[in-house]
């Protein structure tokens, strides 16, 4: 509602409207640009402490080399493409230099790049979460937590392109009877700062699926006795 009355400011206004619109415009601006920070900074906060974190526990390893080679060659370009399914034969390349089975990774990939959709997850909690607080809306601790997981479990159906899991927001807003319009608005605005919203996500999503792909297997190999890559023996 407020994006479309910025859209229609009268040309001969008195001083106090156009004062007041440039202050409005400012508000959105910095809301924006507050909320593009929480997210850009919760991904990075899941790409390099929840994951290695995840990955250290199965392989009792310094998980960095792995993480910092998976956002290099597969991250970086799926930041660029913000297609987690585009970025699949970058990732299956990937699995090959890391030593992996083929008969596994050509099965995992095409799946985590259906699934594994933890950035989305993110998106999808956040922005409504910052819906709910425009609205004043109180969110208890147990709301948040079913929200966080509703947004878990519909990620995994949110499409591999550009903005897909946007259009997940209204699903999750109606958790907290936030009505479609509302929610639409609020997918207006990730549109507005997805340009660096998606792709950072698009590249936590997809170096997860290397990330963990490897990690599944290289446990195995663990468990098996046998003898893990040079780089994470260092």
């Amino acid at each position: 509602m407020m994006h479309q009355l910025l859209q229609h400011q009268p040309k001969e206004a008195s001083p106090f409207f156009q004062l007041l619109y440039l202050l409005v415009q400012a508000f959105l601006r910095i809301f924006q640009g507050r909320l593009l920070l929480l997210l850009v900074g919760t991904m990075l906060l899941m790409a390099l402490v929840i994951n290695p974190l995840i990955i250290f526990i199965y392989l009792h390893r310094n998980p960095y080399p792995l993480v910092l080679r998976c956002l290099r060659e597969s991250g970086l370009i799926a930041f660029f493409t913000r297609s987690s399914a585009a970025n699949i034969p970058v990732n299956m390349s990937l699995c090959e230099k890391l030593g992996l089975d083929k008969d596994i990774y050509s099965v995992s990939i095409p799946l985590g790049a259906t699934i594994n959709m933890d950035g989305a997850a993110i998106t999808i909690t956040i922005m409504t979460l910052a819906a709910a607080n425009t609205l004043g809306m109180e969110v208890s601790l147990p709301a948040a937590i079913l929200l966080s997981i509703m947004s878990a479990l519909g990620a995994c159906g949110a499409s591999g392109v550009a903005g897909g899991s946007l259009l997940l927001i209204p699903m999750a807003c109606s958790l907290f009877g936030i009505s479609n319009d509302i929610a639409m608005q609020v997918v207006g605005v990730g549109f507005i700062i997805g340009v660096i919203q998606d792709s950072v996500e698009t590249a936590l999503n997809s170096a997860g699926d290397v990330e963990f792909a490897a990690t599944a297997e290289y446990h195995q190999w663990l468990k098996e006795g046998k003898p893990l890559p040079a780089f994470l023996c260092k």
